[in-house]
């Protein structure tokens, strides 16, 4: 078992730090142009954290078993160097970045990830808004640990990743010199990420790396300010039904499916999907009769 430090705990001062000195700078200049922080959105985002936190507990369990048993079955060893960690990191990115994507364009996954973007502000306490049901992303990462990486460094990797994007959910940092916006996620991707007007939803999915949506056609830049949310929003601070409005949506759309296609439909195809309406076939008007 690699002796890996736990980076999230470790980050723990620098997370109350950082979002005590954000709350701060909104008392001191604030900014009606900004969401800024409402004491029972925090709270809420509050509450998913640490709920998040104990259901990982009980998620790791059948998942940790998972990784071994497909880590015992591979000849291949990936051995844990100073070389070999930054190439770790960057495949889990690489990995993050479609399973990031995959929780927007299928809707089982989706009613996960919609926590996180549940909230109509943006700040630091946002970033700890995270699911209940974080056991979808599991599959994402099983070529790492075929390819021999131990399952302990794919979690040190994943640690890093949501450590580091912590501080981009912020309005106070403007958009960074133009090499860093091009390479690294920053508070301006993100804030397009997390904006639900047509032009940015479904957008700039990458954790550490933004070249991943360069490349594969999903970025968007800030130009007109986001519109923080969801396209329809759900007016509760309860965290339970923050934790499982879309799961409640998704069985009441299959009970009223129609059919096994629509069905599917409803938990496999993207978050905002209808069936296509039946066509009406116009009577048949026999020649020579009155239609």
């Amino acid at each position: 078992m690699p002796n890996l430090p736990d980076v999230v705990l470790w980050s723990i001062p620098a997370f109350v730090l950082l979002t005590v000195v954000e709350m701060v700078s909104y008392r001191i200049h604030p900014d009606e142009d900004k969401a800024g922080y409402e004491t029972k959105d925090a709270t809420t985002s509050l509450s998913m954290g640490i709920g998040s936190l104990v259901f990982d507990l009980l998620w790791k369990i059948p998942i940790v078993a998972i990784y071994t048993a497909v880590h015992e079955l591979t000849p291949l060893r990936v051995p844990l160097e100073w070389w070999t960690i930054p190439l770790m990191l960057l495949a889990q990115d690489f990995l993050y970045y479609w399973s990031h994507r995959g929780h927007h364009v299928i809707r089982i996954l989706w009613a996960c990830h919609v926590v996180h973007h549940s909230s109509r502000k943006f700040n630091l306490t946002t970033a700890l808004r995270q699911p209940w049901t974080s056991w979808t992303s599991w599959p994402f990462y099983l070529p790492m640990i075929a390819l021999g990486v131990h399952p302990a460094a794919v979690a040190f990797c994943s640690s890093v990743n949501l450590v580091y994007q912590f501080w981009i959910h912020t309005e106070r940092v403007d958009k960074l010199p133009r090499p860093v916006e091009y390479l690294l996620n920053t508070p301006s991707h993100h804030r397009v990420h997390h904006a639900s007007q047509g032009d940015y939803l479904d957008r700039n999915f990458g954790g550490i790396l933004i070249v991943w949506d360069r490349a594969f056609g999903s970025w968007a830049g800030e130009t007109e300010r986001p519109v923080f949310g969801l396209t329809k929003n759900i007016d509760t601070h309860n965290p339970l039904r923050v934790a499982t409005h879309e799961y409640a949506a998704i069985a009441r759309d299959v009970r009223a499916a129609t059919g096994w296609r629509e069905r599917a439909g409803r938990v496999f195809r993207g978050p905002g999907w209808q069936p296509r309406p039946e066509r009406v076939t116009p009577e048949r008007v026999t020649p020579g009769r009155a239609a």
